[in-house]
């Protein structure tokens, strides 16, 4: 019996041990697992908080993209306007009646005059002035040109280029940074 009583004994204890050994490993199981849960709250916060400004930075990329590819589609079709607006203004320059080309030929003639004395006269092949319709010394004709006129010097070493579409490329050199200012801000 007393064997019984030690053998029972030892038993009790062991059971006892074998509790406390699980309950402190419950504890620390519960520990490790109430650490691991922290971590990866606060891992899964900082992923979700650089998913949150990757996405904010993407949609601003995407916002400003799309800005800049709009902006470039207004300003083709502003330079496009632009285009249009001078070839027109030239087309009603050189279809202009033959009276109204004489008469702003005759006022080319006259302005010329102060840089050439006896200018002679080259135009386009579809304008038929003469030397005295013009009051110059001879008149030439070049398909090249399609309207206006090129003045020259008798020898040549004087050349005043008064084509429709050379004097309205000046204008438009000189006024287009005044016509961008109106156009586009």
């Amino acid at each position: 019996m007393a064997l019984d009583c030690v053998t029972k004994e030892i038993i009790a204890s062991a059971d006892k041990a074998a509790r406390d050994i699980e309950s402190q490993a419950d504890s620390e199981v519960k520990a490790i697992l109430s650490e691991a849960d922290a971590l990866i709250a606060d891992m899964k916060g900082k992923e979700d908080k650089k998913l949150k400004e990757s996405v904010e930075r993407l949609k601003r990329q995407e916002l400003s993209s799309a800005e800049l590819e709009s902006k470039k589609i207004v300003l083709s079709k502003k330079k496009e306007v632009l285009a249009k607006a001078f070839e027109s203004a030239l087309n009603n320059l050189e279809s202009a009646p033959e009276d109204v080309k004489l008469e702003q030929y005759k006022k080319m003639v006259k302005s010329v005059k102060t840089v050439i004395d006896k200018p002679k006269a080259i135009m386009s092949v579809n304008d038929s002035f003469t030397a005295k319709d013009l009051g110059v010394k001879s008149v030439e004709k070049d398909p090249r040109i399609r309207a206006g006129i090129i003045f020259q010097s008798e020898d040549g070493t004087i050349e005043v280029d008064m084509q429709y579409e050379t004097i309205l490329q000046t204008i438009w050199d000189r006024e287009i940074k005044n016509l961008s200012d109106i156009l586009f801000g």
